[in-house]
């Protein structure tokens, strides 16, 4: 079995794989000051209560964007399943990188990128990942296979809470879509600018990668994360959805680097 695991500043996920078939994921809340100890425990937990066997795991992929976890969790890997961590980075990704800087581009964002490559695109079409994280990533990998960069927006979360925190008189509300556009009060219709501002915005920027990337035909779009499958709802921009992309982005990375070594 080979077990992956993202690291986000919100949540961090874990899935179980055996081959290509992932059979049990959990989502845990990113804290920041949690130990090895902890994490063994809780880990070690999860996994009796789904009755599977941590001598299992044979293998173990990590992407994170919390630098300060990322050793507390590999430390945890050691003491609990005797593993070492393969840890996906620009240099082993499994995708030429044609950023400035490759070293800045978060490892989720990269793994998306191949999953979503992978999994949905496909004769020469260039592909767009979008990730409704923290904050709204929008990945491109050209019709070459190549990742060449993306766009970074404010999550809708932190939306709304900059709302709440700027503007005296405004509530905090919860982002939901509401029954009507026109809000009939002062919490719908922050919900209603928050919510369908959100979705016009995809379909903006996707619409406008489309046509900066051309071709015959226009990219693949693949959306993940909390708010995916609700956004993918309101607008045809987004022609997938996949709520385990990360994870199998991870699982990819993983064939081609022991791939490699094997070779």
């Amino acid at each position: 079995m080979l077990l992956a695991i993202d690291i986000g500043n919100t949540n961090i996920v874990l899935g179980i794989f055996d081959g290509e078939t992932l059979g049990q994921s959990w989502r845990l809340a990113t804290r920041h000051e949690g130990t090895t100890d902890e994490l063994r425990v809780l880990v070690g937990r999860l996994f009796e209560e789904c009755s599977l066997d941590m001598k299992q795991v044979s293998g173990v992929v990590l992407s994170s964007v919390v630098p300060p976890l990322t050793a507390t969790v590999t430390e945890m890997v050691r003491q609990a399943f005797r593993q070492e961590t393969l840890t996906i980075d620009a240099a082993n990704a499994g995708l030429p990188i044609r950023y400035h800087a490759p070293e800045d581009v978060g490892a989720d964002r990269l793994v998306n990128g191949l999953a979503a490559l992978t999994l949905y695109g496909g004769a020469g079409r260039p592909v767009i990942s979008v990730d409704f994280g923290t904050a709204t990533t929008f990945d491109v990998i050209s019709g070459a296979g190549e990742y060449v960069g993306g766009v970074i927006c404010p999550g809708v979360e932190i939306s709304a809470d900059a709302l709440f925190l700027r503007a005296a008189r405004l509530p905090r509300v919860d982002v939901r879509r509401p029954d009507h556009l026109i809000g009939t009060s002062t919490v719908a219709s922050m919900q209603s600018g928050l919510f369908f501002g959100y979705v016009a915005m995809v379909e903006g920027i996707v619409a406008r990668l489309r046509d900066e990337l051309g071709g015959d035909e226009p990219a693949v779009c693949v959306a993940t994360g909390g708010l995916a499958g609700i956004i993918a709802g309101e607008t045809s921009a987004i022609d997938h959805v996949s709520p385990d992309l990360t994870l199998h982005g991870l699982r990819l990375a993983w064939r081609q680097n022991t791939e490699v070594s094997h070779d």
